[in-house]
């Protein structure tokens, strides 16, 4: 069997941190945890075409705070910032309806990504929509790994398709890379995502994987 690790868990408490950060709630583990995933599930499902790379949310004792990353940011604000305010009412009315404790402030605030070809959750999205829209699999393959190459702090880069590709009979794997992905070492920033692309003759697996460097502790006297 292999001994496969998602890259991200991987590097928790050494370069990556919780996405979600919860203060003084250790009595309400269980319901802070079941709504926790029902709101990154229904954004996902609410904000899916608008890039959007990560949700942190942040928990308190009177406050809970919604943390979005997108490279569209202007399409979730909205004019005027009705958007923002829309999905606040909308998130609040859906944790009701599911029976969750609904008396915390909710705050969202929503952050820019100025670099989305350097995000695996951003490319692979992109590799997802260009494969729906029907394009030739290694021609999405090609021209997205030269976009993500073609950023200064990005060093190496894979990305990986698996299922029925071009409609074949058979399922199977194609990948391509660029550069160097050192899986194994903890200070390498890797960035990784799975998506998945929606076709008429099934669904498709879509990873990548993008190394920026390594990250070293500040050594610098303070």
């Amino acid at each position: 069997m292999p001994h496969n690790v998602h890259p991200y868990a991987h590097r928790l408490g050494i370069l990556r941190d919780w996405k979600s950060q919860w203060f003084g709630l250790k009595q309400k583990y269980t319901e802070s945890l079941r709504s926790d995933i029902f709101i990154r599930e229904y954004l996902k499902g609410r904000l899916k075409g608008l890039y959007v790379s990560n949700v942190f949310i942040e928990r308190g004792q009177k406050a809970l705070k919604i943390i979005i990353e997108t490279s569209r940011p202007g399409l979730v604000i909205g004019r005027n910032g009705e958007g923002a305010i829309k999905l606040k009412e909308e998130i609040i009315s859906k944790l009701r309806r599911a029976g969750f404790d609904t008396n915390q402030e909710i705050k969202i605030d929503i952050r820019e990504i100025k670099s989305p070809e350097s995000n695996a959750t951003i490319v692979s999205q992109m590799i997802a929509e260009g494969l729906e829209k029907r394009m030739p699999f290694r021609r999405v393959l090609k021209q997205t790994l030269d976009k993500v190459m073609a950023n200064r702090d990005v060093l190496g880069a894979k990305i990986q398709l698996s299922g029925r590709l071009g409609g074949a009979t058979m399922s199977r794997k194609e990948s391509k890379k660029a550069g160097r992905i050192p899986l194994q070492t903890l200070r390498a920033d890797v960035d990784f995502a799975r998506q998945e692309a929606a076709l008429p003759y099934g669904n498709l697996g879509i990873k990548v994987w993008i190394y920026k460097g390594d990250i070293f502790a500040d050594k610098s006297p303070k």
